[in-house]
């Protein structure tokens, strides 16, 4: 590899420099984000059966998941600002595994609140992996081709989403849950040992996968990576002024619904098909697993397409399909409802890369905390979720629910037309 650590960082030289390797190991970090967010919906369906929850506080495994992200995005971009995304990466891979195993005393204590703060901690992690992540990765070669690289690196978070609710389903869900009525009929003894039972099923999983993490997370340790110095300057604002800057806030805002939207329609698709067509749990992880293989293409086409077609005309054009189809869940009936969620999956694939990469064109030596307050906008996805469960307890019809999403990619279209007299690639 040719590449030439001096200290952590390296000086600037016309020499191209070959960064397959660490291309390669950044990417795996989206593939290990992108599936324990997927096994979310997973959990919201296994949770709220096993506690008999509502759909408002079954979303607030959301909010706990990406609480995290405003509350760390900032830190994190403090600590890769002053240690470097090594470090950053370091910090980020610790809390994500000390989070997963967090899940072994939530389920021995049959505490949902337990449940919730265990993702808050492995949240942290992921908030500080993809503030490190997501703008390394566009540094890491040729500027014209950023946000490529970007959708690229996220079609393997979209791989991602297609393996885990089929693992998930098989190992969490198990058999079909018992109703409320069902728990009814059981005395307090016999109901918390279900309970206990329901909850214990997601040690398993978690277990295996913290393991993986610090597995990673050595390997990470032992391995140099090119720390970029953005020209070795640093950025002389503070968070408020980089909002100003170039399209940062533009992208902070677009960033915040279209999170909000994406986590509402993976988080809530198998109670949607439980809720609109009486879809059992162990059928519709499969609809999951479609959606995730979906998003996954979406992103691979869509690194394709990039090649012809300018990121912000992709955006344009995806967004307005996204909305058609928006509608139709809003005002369908029946399973084509169900298709049309899983339908919008392949076109929302290119949204947070694409924004994320507008969002920190230009940014320079502000690359760094823009970046951090692109991440803390996926908060989000801790609002707009339970937002959305609301409308769905109050009007008894999950349908209507979507009118939020509707409003969130209309949003990401009027984002898309601020670059529509922009005629070059990205």
């Amino acid at each position: 590899m040719n590449t030439t650590p001096s200290g952590n960082s390296f000086s600037s030289t016309p020499k191209k420099r070959n960064y397959s390797f660490p291309i390669i190991l950044i990417t795996s970090l989206f593939f290990f984000w992108g599936f324990i967010h997927n096994l979310d919906p997973i959990l919201i369906k296994h949770l709220r059966s096993a506690f008999q929850l509502n759909h408002f506080q079954a979303s607030l495994v959301d909010s706990s998941v990406f609480a995290a992200y405003f509350l760390l995005a900032i830190p994190a971009g403090i600590i890769i600002q002053k240690y470097g995304y090594k470090t950053g990466i370091l910090v980020g891979l610790f809390f994500f595994a000390a989070g997963c195993f967090m899940f072994v005393p939530a389920a021995n204590t049959i505490s949902y609140p337990f449940f919730l703060g265990a993702l808050f901690i492995l949240s942290c992690g992921l908030a500080i992996l993809e503030t490190a992540a997501n703008p390394y990765i566009t540094i890491l070669g040729a500027p014209e081709k950023a946000t490529q690289r970007l959708n690229f690196a996220q079609s393997f978070n979209g791989l991602a989403a297609s393996i885990a609710p089929i693992v998930g389903g098989i190992f969490i869900l198990g058999e079909e849950p018992k109703s409320q009525s069902e728990l009814a009929t059981l005395d307090q003894a016999a109901k918390l040992a279900y309970i206990h039972a329901e909850t214990s099923l997601v040690k398993g999983p978690y277990i295996i996968l913290g393991v993986i993490i610090l597995l990673v997370m050595l390997l990470f340790l032992f391995v140099k990576l090119p720390d970029i110095t953005d020209n070795n300057e640093k950025s002389t604002k503070n968070f408020l002024q980089v909002l100003r800057v170039k399209n940062v806030g533009w992208g902070v805002f677009a960033q915040f619904f279209y999170i909000g939207a994406q986590i509402y329609i993976f988080s809530f698709l198998l109670v949607f098909a439980e809720d609109a067509i009486n879809m059992k749990g162990q059928e519709a992880k499969y609809y999951a697993g479609i959606a995730g293989f979906l998003f996954m293409i979406g992103r691979f086409a869509g690194t394709f397409l990039m090649k012809y077609i300018s990121p912000q005309k992709l955006l344009r054009v995806y967004s307005v399909i996204s909305i058609a189809l928006t509608i139709w869940v809003i005002f369908g009936s029946g399973h084509s409802t169900l298709y049309a969620l899983v339908g919008l999956t392949f076109f929302m694939s290119i949204m947070f890369p694409t924004i994320f990469a507008l969002g920190i064109e230009g940014a320079e030596s502000d690359t760094k905390p823009a970046s951090s307050l692109l991440i803390m906008s996926i908060v989000g996805g801790a609002i707009i979720p339970p937002v959305a469960s609301k409308i769905t307890d109050l009007s008894g019809n999950i349908h209507f629910s979507y009118i939020v999403p509707l409003l969130c990619f209309v949003i990401v279209f009027l984002f898309s037309l601020r670059f529509r007299n922009k005629k070059s690639l990205i």
